[in-house]
């Protein structure tokens, strides 16, 4: 039984993170972010990025920190784990 209190408590979370990106996105879509993810390899620090999509599982950016703009899928579990961090939301 806690256990389920738990996992409602995580999807309760995961939606008020999306809930937020999407507003975001709708109103000001430039945000500044922080990543460190192993699969796929990405670390970005303090870097500003456009939101350019939000679906169901995962939200789409774009960064240009190499000079080249470059799109990333990253999922709201890992904005809720923090090897996302979302500075200006």
């Amino acid at each position: 039984m806690i256990e389920s209190v738990g996992m409602m408590s995580d999807i309760y979370e995961l939606e008020q993170i999306r809930q937020r990106i999407s507003e975001r996105y709708r109103s000001d879509p430039n945000i500044r972010i922080n990543v460190s993810l192993r699969q796929p390899k990405l670390h970005l620090n303090n870097v500003p990025v456009a939101i350019t999509g939000v679906y169901r599982h995962i939200f789409q950016i774009e960064e240009t920190s190499s000079g080249q703009p470059k799109r990333h899928a990253l999922q709201y579990a890992d904005v809720l784990t923090h090897d996302i961090e979302l500075l200006d939301i």
